[in-house]
């Protein structure tokens, strides 16, 4: 992925710097002459490299430190807040208003990816409840509006163009006119592709932005421009007003540093980043999270979201389910099914803390999808009974193998799935029932849990028992084995666990790891 190979050195020159027995001034410019020199590999713009390192020098005062015994971790945040505020130009990014009649414009250079994000912003908003339309205002590439047309029927998104109209301003003007009147909350209307050199197409583009009076200008920078992109921002920027960009190609090998320039040259932030060609590998975008992430140390914040838009709380058999202690297969189906829904595997993991960019290089995130959609097939072979049970009726073993012909998997297979479900129901059982912590728990308490994972307000912790509830939840769970068996056989499937617990976090990664692998173990598909 673009950036990784900068964390990587990066990260390597804080992890040297932490193993320097003394920490001197000498110490300080190796650190800085490495990380320099990684960003300027990357294309990032030399001003830029040279601001970063006087700001670094200038917080990090070895004088004021000499009786300091906390001078790596003084130094290590001076440079983490310096790399953020490559990213971060300080101002607020401007965001639709669920209610309201927002307009988007898209602008961007030719084969940026600008058509493709105008769909996968339009799906993600439409993932948030809000009612979108996509225009397309683009005339001037042959094949705009049919590339448009198919990623919006298959995102099932409305849209709007015209094969006869050759006027990109009436097009737009009649777009987002329609989608008005229809009350939609959100309209992307997509313009072409140009670069600074093509005045004529500049000039539409003022034309279409004083026509339709868009609420935001977005501007589509793509990740593999290199140290062009600084020039290109500003030819934009004097333009149009551009109030957020969207960095696209960040799943591929190039140096990608260019593209952060554009955020110093625009003076407008980042508010997502494209990492693939499905319509969710769109990222949204904060400064912090993606030096952490960049720097193998996780985004626990996306996590937090990505598990909020998956809308647990809506799922309420399963949750009257848990507050009784039954797991059933049904439930453990959903539960795959929003792993799926979730995005791709590889993108999970990178927000799990400890997971470097290096340790995701062995992962194949397509194989692990495929070995998640052939048991998606073993539940669609199920009767709805069977779905709605424990597994029990699996001991006869007809059914066994006609579940296995239907879905195409292996009977062995199977059971290795059916051995996972009842070793995840005796967890379930423990902790619900009238004393297990679910139990204890009222059902709105038990949504709101499930809505925002990240928040565990006091009445909820009141509910559990408090911490001594959730000490005792633990040993419900076993004990700390009992829960890291458990969270093994959740992620390291039916065969392979990592043996003699998680021993800190090179073996939680490497569950993590085994988690992506499958939940089947080593079993192959028929």
């Amino acid at each position: 992925m673009v950036l990784n190979e900068l964390g990587t050195r990066i990260s390597s020159a804080l992890q040297a710097l932490s193993k320097e027995p003394v920490i001197d001034e000498k110490a300080v410019d190796a650190l800085l002459r490495e990380i320099c020199g990684a960003l300027l590999e990357s294309d990032v713009n030399v001003m830029l490299v040279h601001k970063l390192r006087q700001n670094v020098k200038k917080r990090v005062d070895m004088g004021a430190l000499a009786t300091s015994g906390n001078k790596r971790k003084v130094i290590q945040t001076a440079v983490f807040d310096e790399l953020c505020s490559l990213v971060d130009p300080g101002v607020q990014p401007w965001k639709p208003r669920k209610g309201k009649q927002n307009v988007i414009m898209f602008v961007g250079l030719q084969g940026s990816g600008k058509t493709t994000s105008c769909t996968k912003l339009a799906a993600y908003y439409k993932r948030k409840g809000m009612k979108v339309g996509l225009v397309c205002a683009d005339t001037f590439r042959a094949g705009a509006f049919d590339q448009l047309k198919q990623n919006a029927s298959r995102a099932h998104i409305p849209f709007y163009g015209s094969y006869a109209e050759a006027d990109p301003v009436q097009i737009a003007m009649d777009g987002v006119a329609q989608f008005k009147d229809s009350k939609f909350e959100l309209i992307i209307v997509d313009t072409s592709g140009r670069h600074k050199q093509e005045a004529e197409l500049f000039a539409e583009m003022e034309q279409i932005a004083a026509a339709i009076k868009p609420d935001n200008t977005i501007f589509v920078m793509d990740g593999t421009i290199g140290q062009a992109a600084d020039s290109q921002a500003r030819a934009f920027k004097e333009s149009v007003d551009i109030g957020s960009i969207i960095i696209t190609k960040m799943d591929g090998h190039a140096k990608g540093g260019g593209a952060i320039s554009a955020v110093a040259a625009t003076g407008s932030p980042i508010v997502f980043i494209g990492t693939g060609e499905h319509v969710h590998d769109l990222d949204q975008f904060s400064a912090r999270p993606f030096v952490s992430k960049m720097l193998g140390m996780g985004d626990i914040s996306g996590l937090v979201e990505t598990v909020q838009d998956m809308h647990l709380e809506k799922n309420e058999d399963m949750m009257k389910n848990l507050a009784k202690g039954v797991f059933t297969l049904k439930d453990m189906r959903d539960q795959l099914q929003n792993i799926l829904n979730m995005g791709p595997l590889n993108k999970l993991m990178g927000m799990v803390p400890g997971m470097s960019p290096e340790m995701m290089k062995g992962f194949d995130a397509d194989e692990s999808t495929r070995r998640l959609r052939s048991y998606m097939s073993v539940f669609d072979s199920m009767t709805e009974i069977e779905l709605n049970s424990d597994g029990k009726y699996f001991e006869d073993e007809s059914r066994l193998r006609r579940v296995a012909r239907g879905s195409g998997v292996r009977p062995v297979e199977i059971q290795a799935l059916l051995h996972q479900h009842r070793q995840f129901g005796q967890i379930v059982k423990k902790m619900g029932g009238p004393k297990g912590m679910l139990g204890k728990m009222n059902p709105a308490a038990m949504q709101q849990m499930a809505k925002n994972p990240g928040a565990m307000n006091p009445n909820m912790l009141k509910q559990m028992g408090g911490m001594g509830g959730m000490q005792k939840m633990i040993q419900q769970m076993g004990g700390m084995g009992g829960v890291q068996n458990m969270m093994k056989q959740m992620m390291g499937g039916g065969g392979g666990g990592a043996g003699g617990g998680l021993g800190g976090l090179g073996n939680m990664q490497e569950m993590m790891q085994q988690m992506m692998g499958g939940f089947g173990g080593g079993g192959s598909q028929r």
